[in-house]
């Protein structure tokens, strides 16, 4: 199809790059319009951004125009985990950067186009060294400390994930008054995954040993039960390893599928806009990619390695359905407010994180577990998060306009399930932005976001992240 064609483009120039979003996994506001004034976009025109926030604002526009955007951001944030009586554990992963473009034309009273950009994702990189990477086995499960300084996994222990779309509108002046839109979308995204466990935890997900059931997920299958018949004493570690490495234009598991959304922005009064808008639930493919799950064993009083091959699938991994509605006010000639609501439905897709590990490919005594399965749920229990997004912009001359704004959101994750590896917490933003026009016809547009720091501990790991955030964006429009 050619619109996978493009996607598949638009992939290789480096838009399936992970980012690390701050409203759950979604961004805190999605083009420099908008973000410069807190993500509010529901009720005023805020260019191409408009295929994501509102596809009705896109028919605000002239008729007869048309408008070309090219944007780039960068998400930094900070996260830094911690354990009683070990070292902090900084994740290295402090830039992401995000590319996005569209085009859309005004015809009469229909508006076209097609645009893509990053949705969101989420991810860190702790590295081999930390301690969530370099877990001892002493008491874990049966040996008490038989392995020694073994126990150490020395793995790398990081999570990369990137959703992308490709967005075609269509948008309609049912009058003078009344714009509606909508678009169809075609999603592609990857997860790089590299989960260390200690082996208390292996053992409380799969009951191995006789160790009691674990409060943050499980696991069983046809696999688990064939490593028992290996003889083995002790798990001191084990890690699923999915990743390609260093390339951040790429993630191991992959996955392509289709969502949409429609919008409404009505003019009130010369003054007042109000807008709102309904994005659907996607209908993602099970994310699939090859790897292993390595572990360190203790088979027959000895430490031994076990790295089994196979095929890894999240299964039924979803972007939530999110509604929301908003107004803006022409306050004078110069200053404009705007206030929008949202609610994103993470309850409704975040209850549990499925992994189904098919082993194949492995020889020696390994070969005999190919074709074994191990299903693995990591349980997640998100809340629904409220996000109110309120700005304003003050136009200093007729190229010079200045922005404000402040996103306020709940933090969907339950601090008993946070997982280090996925930590977005976040809840607040401060936004400023600028647009400067260098004439009617081209100019460009920067905002600058803020969350302060945020802590969550999850009690049974005990684990405490703490997670603040700096991001910016940047965008060149053309109009025609």
């Amino acid at each position: 199809m050619k619109l996978k064609k493009l996607a598949a483009l638009l992939a290789a120039a480096g838009i399936s790059s992970p980012v690390f979003a701050t409203n759950g996994m979604n961004m805190e506001g999605y083009g420099p319009v908008a973000t410069g004034m807190g993500g509010a976009s529901y009720a005023y025109d805020n260019g191409t951004a408009g295929l994501i926030n509102n596809p009705a604002t896109l028919a605000l526009m002239a008729s007869g125009s048309s408008r070309f955007d090219i944007a780039i951001g960068g998400l930094h944030p900070d996260v830094t985990s911690k354990m009683a009586g070990r070292p902090d554990a900084g994740s290295d992963g402090t830039a992401y950067y995000m590319p996005a473009a569209g085009y859309v034309r005004k015809d009469g009273k229909i508006t076209w186009g097609v645009g893509m950009m990053a949705q969101g994702g989420m991810g860190t990189e702790y590295g081999s060294n930390s301690f969530l990477s370099g877990y001892q086995s002493a008491g874990y499960l049966l040996s008490g400390g038989m392995a020694g300084s073994q126990g150490v996994s020395g793995m790398e222990n990081r999570s990369e994930l990137g959703i992308g779309r490709v967005m075609l509108p269509l948008s309609y002046d049912v009058s003078d008054t009344l714009k509606i839109g909508g678009t169809i979308d075609y999603l592609w995204g990857g997860l790089d995954l590299q989960m260390v466990m200690p082996g208390a935890m292996f053992a409380g997900f799969s009951g191995f040993g006789g160790a009691a059931a674990s409060p943050l997920g499980k696991a069983g299958g046809s696999m688990v039960a064939a490593l028992g018949g290996f003889g083995l004493q002790d798990v001191n570690w084990a890690q699923f390893s999915f990743s390609e490495g260093d390339n951040k234009m790429k993630q191991r598991l992959t996955t392509t599928g289709w969502a949409g959304n429609l919008g409404f922005v009505w003019k009130a009064t010369p003054a007042l806009s109000i807008g709102g808008v309904y994005h659907g639930k996607t209908s993602l493919k099970d994310m699939e990619g090859d790897g292993a799950v390595n572990m360190s064993v203790v088979m027959g009083g000895a430490v031994a390695p076990m790295s089994v091959s196979g095929r890894l699938k999240i299964v039924d991994f979803q972007w939530p359905e999110t509604y929301g509605i908003g107004a803006s006010y022409q306050a004078s000639n110069k200053l404009m407010l705007a206030a929008d609501y949202k609610r994103i439905g993470w309850s409704g897709v975040m209850k549990n994180f499925q992994m189904k590990f098919t082993a194949g490919g492995n020889g020696g005594m390994l070969a005999g577990l190919n074709g074994a399965v191990m299903d693995a749920t990591l349980y997640q229990n998100w809340d629904n998060q409220n996000v109110v997004m309120l700005g304003g912009s003050y136009k200093m001359s007729e190229a010079l306009t200045l922005r404000a704004g402040v996103n306020l959101a709940s933090n969907p994750i339950p601090d008993a399930l946070m997982n280090p590896l996925f930590p977005a917490i976040v809840e607040n933003h401060l936004a400023l932005g600028v647009g400067y026009a260098f004439s009617k016809a081209s100019s460009v547009d920067f905002a600058l976001t803020h969350a302060p720091n945020v802590s969550a501990t999850n009690s049974n790991m005990g684990v405490t992240s703490d997670h603040s955030q700096t991001n910016w964006q940047v965008m060149y429009s053309r109009r025609f």
